[in-house]
């Protein structure tokens, strides 16, 4: 099927919010170049596009978070200019965010009454809060403080923000990126219900087609910035939404985890094509590389990050940890990265205990780390890229103890080549290279030093598909050279897509283990909602 680049013949109906060439640029980058967009009353309207693509920019233009360049604006026929979220919600319009605005040691009430100028009347408030979760089967208690409730369950909150003030127009931005299976499927169920049963009008941004295609009545493409094209979904499939998204013909078995097909990366399991018999078999008999046993890290406040967490990596073995985001996969590679302590337990390297207490104990003993973020603690923005690749060895690119330029630039001009590096120069500062090249930086980095472990904490988050598939590929090459991988991340169809083994935390806990042969959607989706399965 090929996507009308000139449109979805439009409604008769006067569209809830028409949005004509808007353009937001930010120096030389245009992050929205004339954009027209057409939401309609009674329909979900689903904006597909890889990371950076432009969706949420526009969606953030269209609630007054930021302000166009060019281009107009109208809600139900009138022209509009929407200076701030004030302005939007006076307009009827809302946005459930993909990041969570909720004050932790509030209530669920008080939550979502926070900005409201009447008297706050507390008995009034919770009856509100009730009959919106009954109205739409939320199931949230109005007294629990959120500080307790799972990522599903603020979700939720969440949507009784939104929905407390009867907004006409409703923007979900990555809604599922910390539900569950499970509470996604709950999650497009609630949409439906508001769409149709009350003639709201909902825009879905998303990169997962998965769920474009499920959820949705009409599609419109982004890339670049641009609108690529438009589809009804009832007649847009799989492969020619990946096409218009990715810019490229697309094979859905070995790109379905980047693209969020999870279905497809089910298929692949069920039909035995990957990984290969070989490294399973390797994995199974290789020695173990990491062993975390019985630990426990706390937060500040003395709560549990990691609860008598235990987990096992074997040499040419990617064990795939997953879970919903905030079940204590950061502070694994925190304390994997010698950045928080063990209140108790131990990390075995090779066997030996390793001494926690001595700095940069476990990278000498060989563990390397692909950080979540890797602005935060991945690389120095400001330091070059040569610096950046020979960060963490410096006695390597020195003599008499001084750092030697010459050895630096050869150090850099080898792993450029190695990795497929793109920059201008080894010389070019850090920030000026583009997502996919700087984690190609901390992966070169890393995997040069040949570490007997690698801990990939999300490290295909903010990249397109093409340096997903790369970052992919390199993680395979390693585990079949013997390096033991532990790979962390809450995007399960990476997990799937990569994983011999398979643990899924939650709550601070390993609840549960499967090899990639024996992986079920079903009984994954129960383990990572907590559900014993």
């Amino acid at each position: 099927m090929t996507i009308a680049s000139d449109g979805v013949a439009a409604s008769a109906a006067t569209p809830s919010v028409l949005l004509s060439g808007i353009t937001k640029r930010y120096g030389p980058v245009v992050a929205c170049d004339g954009v027209d967009l057409a939401l309609h009353p009674g329909r979900i309207h689903g904006v597909l596009g890889e990371n950076g693509a432009g969706k949420s920019t526009l969606m953030k233009i269209l609630i007054g978070l930021i302000q166009p360049d060019e281009g107009s604006i109208a809600v139900n026929g009138d022209a509009v200019r929407i200076s701030d979220p004030v302005a939007a919600s006076n307009l009827g319009i809302a946005m459930v965010h993909q990041h969570y605005s909720l004050v932790e040691p509030l209530t669920v009430w008080e939550n979502v009454v926070l900005g409201e100028r009447a008297r706050l009347n507390r008995e009034q408030a919770c009856t509100r809060v009730a009959a919106l979760s009954d109205r739409y089967g939320l199931g949230v208690d109005p007294l629990a403080r959120v500080s307790e409730l799972t990522a599903g369950q603020r979700q939720r909150v969440e949507i009784i923000k939104c929905l407390r003030r009867e907004p006409r127009i409703i923007v979900f931005d990555e809604p599922t990126s910390v539900l569950t299976p499970a509470e996604s499927e709950h999650l497009f169920s609630v949409l439906r219900v508001v769409v149709v049963d009350e003639g709201r009008t909902v825009a879905l941004v998303s990169h997962k087609l998965d769920e474009i295609l499920h959820a949705t009545d009409e599609i419109t493409i982004m890339r670049g910035g641009r609108v690529v094209g438009r589809s009804r979904t009832s007649e847009a499939t799989a492969s020619s939404l990946a096409q218009a998204v990715v810019g490229r013909p697309v094979s859905l078995r070995s790109e379905a985890a980047a693209l969020g097909l999870i279905e497809t990366v089910a298929a692949t399991i069920t039909d035995g094509e990957a990984p290969d018999d070989k490294p399973q078999r390797v994995a199974t008999a290789a020695p173990v590389v990491l062993e975390v046993r019985n630990a426990t890290v706390l937060d500040v406040d003395g709560h549990a990050l990691l609860d008598d967490f235990s987990i096992t990596v074997r040499a040419g073995e990617i064990v795939g940890l997953a879970g919903v985001e905030g079940n204590g996969q950061r502070a694994l590679a925190d304390m994997l990265s010698s950045l928080v302590d063990l209140r108790s337990g131990e990390v075995l390297v090779d066997g030996a205990v390793v001494d926690l207490g001595r700095p940069g104990a476990l990278r000498r003993c060989g563990i390397g780390i692909i950080p979540e973020d890797r602005h935060d603690s991945g690389c120095v923005l400001d330091l070059s890229v040569a610096e950046n690749l020979v960060l963490t060895d410096l006695h390597a690119v020195s003599g008499h103890g001084l750092l030697d330029r010459r050895l630096i630039d050869r150090r850099a001009a080898e792993l450029m080549l190695a990795f497929e590096i793109q920059a201008r120069s080894s010389a070019a500062p850090m920030r000026s290279l583009s997502g996919g090249n700087q984690q190609r930086v901390v992966l070169a980095r890393e995997l040069s030093a040949r570490p007997k472990v690698l801990i990939a904490a999300q490290p295909t988050r903010g990249l397109d598909v093409g340096a997903i598939e790369y970052m992919s590929a390199r993680l395979r090459a390693a585990a079949e050279s013997g390096m033991g991988i532990l790979l962390i991340s809450t995007e399960l169809e990476e997990v799937l897509t990569l994983s011999h083994r398979i643990c899924v935390i939650h709550a601070g806990r390993i609840v549960g283990e499967m090899s990639h042969r024996d992986a079920d959607l079903e009984r994954l989706g129960l383990l990572i909602g907590g559900v014993a399965a």
